[in-house]
């Protein structure tokens, strides 16, 4: 009879209380399938991308009209060696592919070792016969570029090497020079090689030519070079041109203009003249986002490039020899993953755009013509599209597509409708179907800014649950309504969405500095190390979550990588009552770095008082009223963030007899490049929020 009553007791209990069942795990949510380097044959209706899938990673292609997947490599270990640089060749029978480094890192060059080899991985160049299938390594190296129609040449130990696809004989060093050299690129013909040569304090547009033994510098000056692009005609180049050397010590804290401007040089003379200056405005700067210049020389001897000038990241067109320019994508959106059309006439693009007010949330793709026909939209919908490249020498384009729930793949628009790629690589235990879609909110800084976010919610659960604030990295990034194009951000989103399913509620802030929201929310005063401003963003956002009435605001933390970090050690240390615990991960401690010690009679005016604001924006100055626990994460080869902010700061915090939790993961770097570094990561990161936050 006793056990009885407990049996109807515990029906009771069950019945009368909301049950919010975890029914999936991180590893199973971290599966999530992610294309890159998507290109496509330059004459067949085929596409090509690198396949991360767990750390494996390798390359696919399909071919039209079925565009059915085909794996061409065998990479079947997760070493965390990734796949970059994919190409083809201007015939397009053969693929070149880069293995190895970390080239979302500050030294691609340099190689990654997370297995722990006692033989350190190269970077290497490797070419894939797609008439026989034969994957062959070519050799150690980096940024390989193809000319017409076999020429492969590519960047080793400061040289430029060369190599025939067709034949198997060793490589043929092809020139060398004082300087760093980057920016390889083919003249149309495939005779000539334009090239960047950096000299600390200015670069240099160079050309080599197969027929002179001779290197040849044009238009040279003492200014900082870059981007050059080849005439259609090959007798002219277009290059981007800023200002060299260090210039004065002007007021650190005040913003200023930063000048650019596109020069076109005659490679003949080697003579060259200003075609354009950018506007003497703050808006008018170089461009600080995908692409930057995105500078292009298209058909009918039109110049394009991309300016910030009217208020968003937009890209116009001018004539090479005269006439101003032209607006070509008008409106409130950000422009990027530009590509311009195999005949030159036209382009396309991701941008945030859309009938819906969630669009600003979400990436679609647009098409525009050159003659300035205005702009056709490709997509529409709750999706996210990004990346787009044309098909072979036709109108079709591809590009990477996510939605909330399914995770990012290759597609095809294809007469007219869209074919998806690939659906049977994510893996069967995904938890796609149990993923909640993510809701789009906003709310108001002290200052009166707006600021943006996306609310996981998951239904059911206590009737206050815990929160938690993602604050994302970069901070040129703009988190989104559903799985995101960048790697790094795919593995947060599913790290919010494991959250949810837990019970949390995520609030993940789009904060300023981040891009999508136009020029002033992109670059306003006062932040960063001048002062820290888009904390307030930061904190809004935790007392948004915290005023919801699902939510307990006694129990809401906050996480965040890189500059994430930053934020996220600043929000423990200056609002230790509202967040009451937080993950650190690869965050940025301390800014008072950021000035050198200045030498000689000519010092900055507000040097002293910049140096103080930089100290109080950092974490490190807040350790006093630093009280809430944290969990500190770092790999020591991150190229991105230097391990040595989380080692200075450990050190204080010991010193102050502080408590702390830390895992520290050798070799690996800023990008988690092995999968099973990454699940640890993330489930470390789950587990510390929900052990002080959960009430279980």
């Amino acid at each position: 009879m006793i056990r009885l009553a407990h049996l109807f007791f515990y029906l009771f209990l069950f019945f009368s209380f909301p049950v919010l069942a975890q029914n999936f795990s991180m590893e199973q949510v971290a599966k999530f399938s992610f294309p890159s380097s998507l290109t496509s044959s330059p004459v067949e209706n085929q596409i090509a991308w690198a396949m991360n899938e767990q750390g494996e990673r390798n390359v696919y292609i399909a071919n039209g009209p079925n565009f059915k997947p085909e794996k061409l490599t065998n990479f079947n270990e997760d070493d965390g060696q990734e796949i970059s640089s994919l190409q083809y060749s201007p015939d397009g029978k053969f693929l070149v592919f880069v293995r190895g480094g970390d080239h979302g890192g500050g030294n691609a060059n340099k190689p990654v070792n997370p297995l722990h080899n006692i033989e350190i991985p190269k970077v290497e160049v490797w070419k894939i016969d797609l008439g026989s299938k034969n994957v062959t390594m070519i050799g150690e190296g980096n940024n390989p570029v193809i000319g017409t129609p076999h020429l492969l040449v590519y960047l080793r130990n400061g040289g430029v090497l060369s190599q025939n696809l067709e034949e198997k004989v060793a490589l043929k060093p092809l020139f060398e020079t004082k300087g760093n050299i980057s920016s390889l690129e083919f003249s149309p013909d495939g005779t000539q090689i334009a090239f960047i040569d950096n000299r600390s304090g200015h670069s240099l547009v160079g050309v080599y030519q197969t027929s002179n033994e001779y290197l040849k510098w044009l238009s040279p000056g003492f200014y900082s070079d870059q981007s050059p692009r080849w005439s259609p005609n090959g007798k002219q180049i277009a290059f981007i041109r800023t200002p060299g050397g260090s210039g004065a010590s002007l007021p650190v804290l005040e913003q200023r203009h930063s000048p650019w401007e596109i020069w076109i040089t005659d490679v003949s003379s080697g003579e060259g003249y200003r075609r354009w200056k950018s506007p003497v405005t703050l808006r008018g700067s170089v461009p600080t986002v995908d692409g930057t210049y995105n500078l292009h020389w298209a058909a009918n001897n039109q110049l394009i490039y991309l300016s910030y000038e009217d208020g968003w990241p937009h890209l116009y067109t001018m004539g090479a020899k005269r006439g101003a320019s032209k607006l070509l994508t008008p409106g409130d959106f950000h422009v990027e993953h530009i590509k311009l059309s195999p005949d030159k006439k036209s382009l396309i693009f991701s941008a945030n755009y859309g009938p819906e007010p969630q669009d600003q949330d979400r990436r679609h793709i647009g098409k525009v013509e050159i003659n300035g026909a205005g702009v056709e939209w490709l997509t529409q919908g709750k999706g996210i599209e990004a990346y787009p490249v044309f098909i072979g020498k036709s109108d079709n384009v591809a590009y990477l597509s996510a939605t909330a729930k399914r995770p990012l793949l290759p597609a095809i628009q294809w007469g007219g409708k869209e074919l998806l790629l690939g659906e049977d690589l994510v893996p069967k235990d995904f938890p796609q179907e149990q993923l909640v879609e993510p809701k789009q909110v906003s709310f108001m800084a002290p200052d009166g800014v707006k600021v943006y976010g996306q609310l996981f919610e998951k239904e059911g659960g206590e009737k206050e649950k815990p929160g938690v604030v993602f604050v994302h990295g970069g901070p040129q990034r703009q988190m989104l309504l559903g799985w995101s194009y960048m790697d790094y951000y795919s593995n947060t989103y599913a790290v919010n969405q494991y959250l949810s399913n837990l019970g949390f509620v995520v609030l993940s802030v789009n904060y300023r500095l981040g891009i999508g929201y136009g020029y002033e929310f992109h670059k306003p005063e006062n932040t960063y190390y001048k002062g820290a401003g888009e904390y307030q963003d930061v904190k809004a956002a935790g007392e948004f979550l915290a005023d919801l009435p699902q939510v307990d605001p006694n129990r809401i933390g906050i996480y965040g990588g890189s500059y994430g970090g930053y934020l996220t050690a600043l929000a423990l240390g200056k609002d230790s009552d509202l967040f009451k615990v937080g993950v650190d991960i690869h965050g940025v401690h301390n800014f008072e770095g950021r000035y050198s010690v200045p030498e000689g009679f000519e010092v900055a005016p507000d040097y002293e008082a910049a140096k103080k604001i930089a100290w109080e924006s950092s974490p490190f100055a807040f350790l006093d009223s630093w009280k809430s626990p944290v969990l500190f994460i770092h790999g020591d080869d991150d190229r991105n963030v230097n391990v040595s902010h989380t080692t200075d700061l450990i050190r204080r915090f010991e010193e102050k007899n502080m408590p702390y939790k830390y895992l520290m993961i050798p070799d690996e770097t800023h990008h988690w490049m092995k999968f099973s570094n990454m699940v640890k990561v993330d489930k470390a990161t789950a587990d510390f929020l929900e052990e002080h936050l959960m009430d279980r």
